[in-house]
C-alpha cells in the first residue's frame, strides 16, 4: 500500500471514528430525553445527519448501538475512579469510593439504569465490552481486600450496600445528595461489622494442638 493509501484509509477510519462518537453522542441524548428503553433510530438517525439505514453502516443492530453505550458508560466509570486520589489509607480510600459511586449514579440516571440495571431485558453485553464492566470490578474487589474485607458474604453484602444507596439516590433524590452523604456512614458500618465478624471467627477457631509433655525422670 503506498503512502497517499495509506493516508486515504487512516483519514476515512478517522471519519468513521467521530461519526460513531457523534451518533453515541446523540443516542446518550435521546435516551436522556425520552428513556433507554425507546430510543427511535429515526430520531437518532435526523440527528446526524442520516438517512435511518445509513445507520446500520455503524452500528448493526439496536442492541449493537446499546453496547457501544454500555462500553462508553464503562469508560466513563473507570476515568473517574481511576482519577482519585492514589496516597490514601484503605478504608477511607474505599469510603471515597462508594461516595464516587453514588454520585455517579446520580449525575447520568439513564447511565447508570444501562449498567447496573437489566432497564433492556434481551440486551446483555458483549464480551469485549463487558471485559469493561469486570475490569470495574477486579479495582473494586481489589480496593476491599485491601481493606480487610474478603469472604465472599462480605463481597456481597459490600455490593449490596452500594446498590441500594444508588438506587435509593436515584429513585429519590435524583440530582441531590441525600444518600450521597450516606457513603460514609455505611461504609463505617459495614466495616465494623466486618471487624466484628472476624473476631468471633478467630474466636470460635479451633486452637492448634500442642503435644503433652512426658514428665521426665
Amino acid at each position: 500500500m503506498s503512502t497517499i493509501e495509506a493516508t486515504t484509509t487512516d483519514r476515512r477510519a478517522q471519519r468513521r471514528e467521530e461519526k460513531r462518537a457523534r451518533i453515541l453522542a446523540a443516542a446518550w441524548f435521546l435516551a436522556q430525553r425520552d428513556g433507554l428503553a425507546v430510543i427511535s433510530l429515526r430520531d437518532l438517525a435526523d440527528r446526524v445527519d442520516l438517512r435511518q439505514p445509513s445507520l446500520y453502516a455503524y452500528f448493526e443492530s439496536k442492541l449493537a448501538l446499546y453496547d457501544a453505550m454500555f462500553a462508553d458508560g464503562y469508560r466513563q466509570l473507570l476515568d473517574v475512579v481511576r482519577a482519585r486520589p492514589s496516597k490514601q489509607q484503605p478504608r477511607p480510600a474505599l469510603a471515597d469510593f462508594v461516595h464516587l459511586m453514588v454520585q455517579f449514579a446520580t449525575e447520568d440516571i439513564v447511565r447508570f439504569q444501562l449498567l447496573f440495571q437489566r432497564t433492556i431485558p434481551a440486551f446483555e453485553p458483549s464480551p469485549a465490552s463487558y471485559a469493561l464492566a469486570l475490569e470495574f470490578v477486579e479495582i473494586a474487589a481489589g480496593m476491599l481486600t485491601a481493606a480487610g474485607v474478603s469472604r465472599t458474604e462480605n463481597l456481597d453484602m459490600f455490593s449490596a450496600l452500594v446498590a441500594g444507596l444508588c438506587d435509593q439516590q436515584v429513585a429519590n433524590d435524583p440530582g441531590g445528595d441525600r444518600w450521597v452523604r450516606l457513603a460514609g456512614p455505611a461504609v463505617a458500618m459495614f466495616l465494623a461489622d466486618v471487624d466484628r465478624r472476624n473476631a468471633t471467627s478467630a474466636k470460635r477457631a479451633p486452637k492448634p494442638h500442642q503435644p503433652s509433655r512426658e514428665k521426665q525422670q
